[in-house]
């Protein structure tokens, strides 16, 4: 099923620790691990700004808000553990929006 769902997080990454956060934060990171844990996700996209290189974009696709909603209740607490392990990476995050697909296809 496509993903219907997504999320967005916008970081700053201190300089010393943005190969370390692009490996915990990307496609294959450990973010990405512990999502493929619920049938309803889909995929994590890591996009690093252009003019900006400390800053980053997390994507996180889910089948629906409900299966997302569903994953954080179930891993409350390894979500927490891993946020808080992975927050001397960053200098600043931001909850930047959820977005639903329009149109077919």
């Amino acid at each position: 099923m496509p993903s219907r769902y997504a999320y967005i997080w916008e970081y700053r990454v201190r300089p010393e620790a943005a190969v370390e956060f692009e490996r915990a934060y990307g496609s294959e990171g450990v973010w990405a691990e512990l999502f493929r844990r619920h049938e309803g996700y889909v995929r994590t996209e890591l996009h690093k700004d252009l003019k900006r290189p400390a800053w980053y974009l997390t994507i996180d696709y889910w089948r629906s808000k409900e299966d997302c909603e569903d994953f954080r209740g179930c891993f409350a607490s390894d979500f927490e553990a891993l946020d808080r392990e992975c927050e001397r990476l960053t200098v600043e995050e931001r909850y930047f929006g959820e977005f639903s697909r329009v149109g077919q296809g």
